[in-house]
């Protein structure tokens, strides 16, 4: 559950109406080196289909979603230009999270992409000139500010001599926002495969290949009065970095009927930065597996499942059981336009309902 302990704690300052000390604390102790839940806004997911498969995409995905899930699969959109947009909120709509992509077909070999992905909180207090020189709480000198994480991913498919073969990558900006605080920009590669064979799909990426940095930078003027009133150091610029991460998938589609297409996939997402709270846990390689279904009817209507972030957690009693992210969602497809929904969340019952749209473009033949 250490994402959910991230997210919850880069919420604390506006649920509870707290300082700013609490974001800076957070964002210097996870800027030391390396850390293993750097960036973790990118391990959220995008598009409500992925999200209802609990991300088991690496070998099957072929839409606008593939540029974050594996750039190769870009390769296997059908129309000429594709786009797709999601938004979801989390945490009673504190947290917003939005992502939108576009594909562009070269021609039946290559295809280029785009994706930008923001998770922000809107609207945080700003409480440091709250109480003036003489001591006494002055609102008109309440203000707010945002703190965004964004991702932006520019993303090339090309086709292999070898038949069914197809690869890509992914080169992604991060820049993350503290209002006038603090401010990160982070650089990294992903580089992804599919290989299909009849009816079996098979992919790999390797995310973050060549690790990925940011660069911290505070506004330390501001900071300042702040930390030495709660005797703090100031923080100084530093630099976090995101080890790489392998995901292998495989996946078999077939048809139960005329109508009715039966897909699953089996992904395995290995880390390589020491012991994790997953299925595989050993140092240095964790694995955590994770599994989805997608029944289709009439290339129409779409029925999808999935399991993942599958852990062990000690009970109040301190006895173990082990915990699992369930996910569901349907889709359908009007046309060129499709409209997908997932019934999801990210830990602790916390249900997020999600929408995502895809829209095909054909260019008009001459």
């Amino acid at each position: 559950m250490q994402m959910i302990k991230y997210l919850i704690l880069n919420l604390l300052m506006k649920t509870q109406r707290i300082t700013l000390l609490v974001s800076f604390l957070l964002i210097v102790s996870a800027s030391n080196g390396q850390v293993k839940y750097s960036n973790e806004f990118l391990s959220i997911g995008v598009g409500a289909r992925g999200l209802s498969m609990a991300g088991a995409q690496v070998a099957t995905v072929n839409d606008a979603t593939s540029g974050y899930w594996n750039p190769a699969g870009i390769l296997g959109v059908q129309s000429d230009v594709e786009v797709a947009a999601m938004h979801s909120e989390y945490f009673a709509g504190i947290a917003k999270y939005d992502f939108g992509s576009f594909v562009v077909k070269r021609d039946a070999t290559k295809a280029i992409a785009f994706t930008i992905i923001r998770f922000g909180v809107d609207d945080i207090p700003d409480t440091t000139d709250l109480i003036d020189a003489s001591g006494n709480i002055n609102y008109d000198n309440l203000k707010s500010f945002s703190s965004a994480d964004y991702a932006f991913m520019f993303s090339y498919a090309k086709a292999a001599k070898i038949p069914g073969l197809s690869y890509g990558g992914s080169a992604k900006v991060i820049d993350r926002i503290v209002g006038n605080f603090a401010h990160a920009w982070g650089f990294g590669l992903d580089f992804g495969a599919q290989y299909q064979k009849g009816k079996w799909r098979f992919g790999a990426l390797g995310q973050d290949i060549t690790s990925t940095f940011n660069a911290w930078s505070f506004n330390t003027a501001l900071l300042s009065p702040v930390f030495s009133i709660t005797n703090n150091a100031i923080p100084a610029n530093s630099v976090e970095v995101t080890l790489p991460k392998l995901i292998l998938g495989g996946g078999y589609q077939t048809n139960i009927s005329n109508k009715i297409t039966w897909l699953t996939e089996l992904d395995l997402v290995s880390t390589f930065d020491g012991r994790r709270n997953t299925v595989v846990s050993s140092n240095p390689l964790s694995i955590d597996p994770r599994i989805g279904l997608e029944f289709c009817y009439d290339n129409f209507i779409y029925l999808r499942g999935g399991v993942g972030n599958v852990q062990t957690v000690t009970n109040l009693d301190l006895s173990k059981s082990t915990v699992f992210q369930p996910n569901l969602g349907v889709g359908f497809k009007l046309k060129n336009l499709t409209i997908d929904y997932a019934l999801t969340n990210i830990g602790d019952a916390l249900y997020s309902n999600v929408f995502s749209l895809k829209l095909d473009i054909n260019k008009h033949k001459k």
